[in-house]
């Protein structure tokens, strides 16, 4: 049976059985740890049952997650959630889990910030326990499902699942319902100089003007042609079509169509014989029909001696 993507919300990731289980024994452990918590940090009054089957925790007493994949806060945006929930209250609890003293947020910063500006003490919390893997996967689902992520931010949070937890592409879009070439979109961002990346950020050009730019490969032409995009508030056919004339102007003159095409084919060929049999993902850059690079893709320490391993065995 094929898996289904993590992308329907929380609930998706470990169930909404699970969810709602681990709602109910945060609700006991808590009643359990009040009395002794009031004695060793003197808060005999921070956490107390809702009727509901959730937590209230002040806010003085949650944190958010330093590894949290959006650092950029509309403060606009902000501003109208903080009136809603003076209005309306949080009808989302935050997911979170026991750090020390404190509360760290796994899911849900930006009600916590806002729940903050509208003056509000406590909010609703349900208490859980993940690993660091767990809390980031979360995180970031949450992020991409509600469109809260700017691009790069969203390059950095996949770079950082690949890099640090050996996940591949195929499953980070698995797990954010999203499908592998717009994961591999997002990375290929980051390519960029971070002056044009901080333009992305800003919102001073979209991540289309910013893909079209990575068909520079001169830093110097990028940032040229990123300054001529803000300041001619170009579309992104246009940024596609000066792109290619300052490419031809540079001397990196387009290929024909059909034996570019032709080559492209028998290049991909070749990358999934050598995935096939290296077991990992292969690129192969071609400068010209002769000359080019070999990438091989490795995601730990022991892939890479996987890999180091059986290209020695090939002597």
């Amino acid at each position: 049976m094929a898996k289904k993507g993590l992308g329907k919300g929380l609930g998706a990731i470990f169930g909404e059985d699970i969810i709602k289980e681990s709602e109910n024994e945060a609700v006991k452990a808590a009643v359990r740890r009040k009395k002794a918590a009031a004695a060793e940090e003197g808060a005999a009054e921070t956490v107390e049952e809702n009727p509901t089957g959730r937590l209230m925790v002040k806010v003085a007493l949650i944190e958010p997650n330093k590894e949290q994949p959006r650092v950029d806060f509309n403060e606009e945006q902000m501003a109208e959630l903080a009136e809603s929930i003076k209005k309306r209250g949080v009808l989302q609890p935050l997911l979170v889990q026991k750090k020390g003293a404190f509360y760290e947020i796994i899911a849900g910063e930006r009600r916590w910030r806002a729940a903050k500006m509208a003056g509000l003490k406590e909010v609703p919390v349900v208490v859980g326990e993940y690993s660091r893997q767990e809390s980031m996967e979360i995180a970031l689902i949450e992020n991409v499902q509600r469109a809260d992520l700017n691009p790069i931010e969203e390059g950095r949070a996949y770079q950082q699942l690949i890099q640090e937890f050996g996940l591949k592409q195929e499953e980070i879009a698995e797990r954010v319902a999203k499908n592998r070439t717009t994961v591999a979109n997002a990375m290929r961002l980051l390519k960029l100089d971070e002056a044009i990346q901080d333009l992305v950020i800003n919102n001073m050009i979209s991540s289309g003007h910013a893909r079209a730019l990575l068909g520079l490969d001169d830093k110097e032409l990028q940032l040229k042609a990123a300054k001529m995009i803000v300041d001619g508030g170009l579309s992104v056919r246009e940024t596609e079509r000066l792109v290619k004339r300052m490419a031809r102007e540079a001397g990196e003159e387009e290929k024909p169509k059909k034996e570019e095409n032709s080559l492209n084919l028998i290049y991909q060929n070749l990358e999934e014989r050598m995935k096939t049999i290296m077991g990992t993902k292969v690129t192969i850059h071609n400068k010209d029909k002769n000359k080019g690079r070999v990438e091989i893709e490795y995601y730990s320490e022991a892939e890479l001696e996987r890999i180091v391993e059986m290209i020695e065995s090939i002597r």
